[in-house]
């Protein structure tokens, strides 16, 4: 009986215990329940605007070297010892300047000595006209035979060559004379010299060069240009009645821009075109014209060429970094009403600073997935935040915002 009663004790003492244990697992599995449902996440944030619609220019942009106005080699055209340098290395000059001195005693003998000779003749020469005119007088009194009048006249002749020819002596001379000093033939810069003061310069058969001058402004910039890019040129030129003729080149703007510079701050105009291809490359050979007066052009240095080729009244332009590429080419992710992407194939032109022109595949009223497109593809639904493309985003920015170099479009 004892043990009956105990056992019935402990098994209501245990039915509390077994409630409570019960009502915690069926809390835990209500708990394990609701983690386990799939809840949808919330549709990617993507930046997304219109194309830009607007005017552009067209350009075609090619590489070049800068190259000097006038560039001339300075040598003794005069035997003699060099005397004098007259200038400091890389120093500018303006025309006329003297830059060095070769001795001149010899040549300044040389033209005295000329000079003597023609006053010599003169003399005779003088001598012998009044000798021919009192023969002509005797002659015409009939005091005197005639071949002695004619005579005399002969002598006058040769007289009057013998002081042409000294003439032309004292010209060589005093040219001889000049020579000695070497001056600058133009406004330049002057390289450093190449011969010391001492030196025996311009020696018989041999050419000494003394230094070099170089004009560096204005200053220019030569290019080539491939053959359907001149076609291209021509074609557009033609079109505003304009044509690759001399005429023309001061209409036609040149830009250049340096490696360490932003866009293109140099501003010149056209001012040679090759009449002819190179048949061996396949290109035109052409040069722009730039002013350089605050000397920040040097010669040889690489530039980058841009030349407006065409215009569009009305061109459809949006980001570049929006585009994609693949097996079908180029694209833009776009948003359609529904708030899901799609993918149109689109053809590219020229960049214009940020921004791409896109010449067929959009309409202006898409909306371009420009910020955000690695989380958007074709068929997701996305959160659009909608924005808008300025004109200021088509200004050249740098060498990486340059476009491409061939008129064709991609």
């Amino acid at each position: 009986m004892l043990m009956q009663r105990l056992s019935s004790s402990s098994r209501k003492g245990r039915r509390p215990c077994l409630a409570l244990l019960a009502a915690i697992a069926a809390a835990a599995l209500a708990g394990c329940g609701s983690r386990n449902t799939y809840v949808q996440p919330p549709p990617p944030k993507v930046v997304v605007a219109q194309p830009l619609q607007q005017p552009v220019t067209l350009y075609l942009e090619l590489t070049g070297n800068t190259a000097p106005f006038r560039t001339a080699n300075l040598v003794a055209r005069v035997q003699g010892y060099l005397q004098t340098i007259d200038y400091e290395d890389g120093a500018a000059v303006k025309t006329g300047t003297q830059l060095f001195g070769i001795e001149r005693d010899l040549y300044q003998a040389q033209l005295d000595q000329a000079k003597a000779q023609l006053a010599k003749d003169q003399s005779v020469l003088a001598q012998a006209k009044v000798n021919l005119q009192r023969y002509q007088t005797l002659r015409q009194q009939n005091s005197i035979a005639a071949q002695q009048a004619e005579d005399q006249a002969f002598v006058v002749e040769q007289n009057q060559a013998t002081v042409d020819l000294d003439k032309a002596n004292v010209d060589t001379a005093n040219i001889n004379l000049g020579y000695t000093r070497v001056l600058a033939p133009f406004d330049g810069i002057v390289t450093n010299h190449l011969v010391d003061i001492g030196t025996l310069v311009g020696v018989a058969g041999t050419v000494t060069p003394l230094a070099s001058i170089v004009q560096t402004d204005p200053i220019y910039a030569n290019f080539t240009a491939s053959e359907p890019q001149v076609l291209a040129i021509k074609q557009n030129l033609v079109r505003e009645g304009k044509n690759l003729r001399s005429s023309d080149f001061p209409d036609v703007p040149v830009e250049i821009g340096l490696q360490n510079e932003e866009g293109y701050p140099h501003k010149g105009h056209l001012d040679y075109v090759s009449p002819q291809l190179d048949t061996a490359t396949g290109t035109l050979a052409g040069r722009g014209l730039f002013d350089n007066k605050d000397h920040a052009l040097l010669p040889g240095l690489f530039v980058r060429v841009r030349i407006p080729f065409a215009r569009q009244d009305s061109a459809l332009l949006t980001r570049d970094e929006a585009i994609g590429t693949s097996q079908e080419g180029s694209y833009v992710l776009v948003v359609g009403p529904d708030n899901v992407v799609q993918r149109k194939i689109v053809k590219t032109g020229q960049k214009q600073g940020q921004l791409r022109i896109i010449l067929s595949g959009l309409a202006p009223s898409d909306w371009v997935v420009t910020e955000g497109v690695q989380r958007a593809f074709p068929g997701a639904k996305v959160e659009p935040q909608q924005t808008k493309l300025t004109s200021a985003e088509t200004e050249q920015s740098g060498p990486a915002a340059s476009g491409a170099s061939d008129p064709a479009a991609k």
